[in-house]
Formats: C-alpha cells, structure tokens, sequence
C-alpha cells in the first residue's frame, strides 16, 4: 500500500508541473494575441534595410558544402558530447565500458576517415585553389 501511494504521488507532482506549465504557456500567449497591436499596411511585409528600398531579390544562394560542413559539424559535437558523459562516469563503466567507447572511438575515426578519403572537407573554387 505504502509503494502505490508513493508512485500516486509522484504521478501527481508531475501532472500538476505539466498543467501550470501548460497554463501559463497558454496565458502568455493569449495576453500577448488580446494585447497585441493589429496594424496592416502595403509596407509592413517588406523588408527593412536601413530606409533604403531594396532593389533586388533578397534570395541568397549558398553551396551546398556549407550545409554539409554544419551536418558533420553537428554529428561530431553530439559524439563528443557522448564522449564527456562517458568519462564523467568511467569509474562505475569498468573495463566493459572502456572497451565499448574504444569501439565507439574507432567507429568515429572511420568516419572521419572516410569524409577525407572521400574528399568531402576540401574546399575548392573554381579556379581549383584551396580556401582558406
């Protein structure tokens, strides 16, 4: 009797955290959609740029390298991440534990490896000259 009502209370904290969050989520943006201002004009989607009319399209087109270069970017931080949870933890890990971010480690490597053998971190013009 003593465990459910323990796990009853439990399940009570956090339904009445998820409901005042909820609520004062709900609040806020209603507050903000009653106080809000409601203006339209011609110029109220157009972008500003310091008073001046803009002459162009504001489309900007970038390489595809850049995105690829922030996905791997990403992919690498986040194992890292994994990496310093491990070695906060690496005395209850044992030995099992080294052994599975050894593999861990070596399966990084072969993907970084493959990313430079494959080329995919050079970066060239079109004049074939290295960035830098």
């Amino acid at each position: 009797m003593l465990k459910s009502s323990v796990i009853a209370a439990q399940y009570w904290a956090f339904f009445t955290f998820f409901f005042i969050a909820v609520s004062i989520c709900v609040f806020m943006l209603s507050i903000s959609w009653i106080l809000g201002g409601r203006s339209s004009s011609r110029y109220k989607n157009t972008p500003f740029e310091s008073g001046i009319v803009p002459t162009n399209t504001t489309n900007m087109y970038c390489s595809v390298k850049f995105y690829l270069v922030a996905i791997y970017f990403v992919l690498f931080d986040v194992e890292a991440l994994y990496l310093y949870a491990w070695s906060v933890s690496i005395v209850e890990c044992g030995w099992i534990g080294f052994i599975e971010a050894l593999i861990f480690i070596l399966f990084l490597l072969s993907g970084l490896i493959y990313l430079i053998s494959s080329k995919l971190l050079v970066w060239k013009s079109k004049n074939n000259i290295h960035v830098t």
